[in-house]
């Protein structure tokens, strides 16, 4: 993953209510919720939720589908799993060379 749509995705969820939005869509799956539901849900007044859901849409953390008159939103689950997988992938990369290096220098 680049390190720029990276930065992106977790800009995106760098607000209290964006998060909220999120852990939303998350919990309702695959099957996504309405905007409607999604208000209904966090109490976030329409035009301030139309302003978050573009934020995650763009950078692809949410995506949006129409329905007839409705539009569905769901967490791109996909892509979320990529972000935490590149979160991540050095994880304690630094404590192994550390180990390795103490070890190298006891012997």
């Amino acid at each position: 993953m680049d390190l720029s749509l990276a930065a992106q995705g977790f800009a995106a969820m760098g607000s209290e209510a964006r998060m909220e939005v999120l852990r939303v869509l998350v919990r309702a799956g695959e099957a996504g919720l309405t905007v409607g539901e999604v208000r209904d849900r966090t109490g976030i007044a329409a035009s301030t939720l139309a302003h978050h859901l573009k934020f995650l849409t763009g950078a692809e953390v949410v995506v949006q589908e129409k329905a007839g008159r409705s539009t569905i939103c769901r967490a791109n689950f996909a892509h979320l799993q990529t972000l935490a997988t590149y979160i991540l992938s050095e994880c304690c990369q630094d404590e192994a060379l550390c180990t390795t290096r103490k070890a190298a220098n006891d012997g």
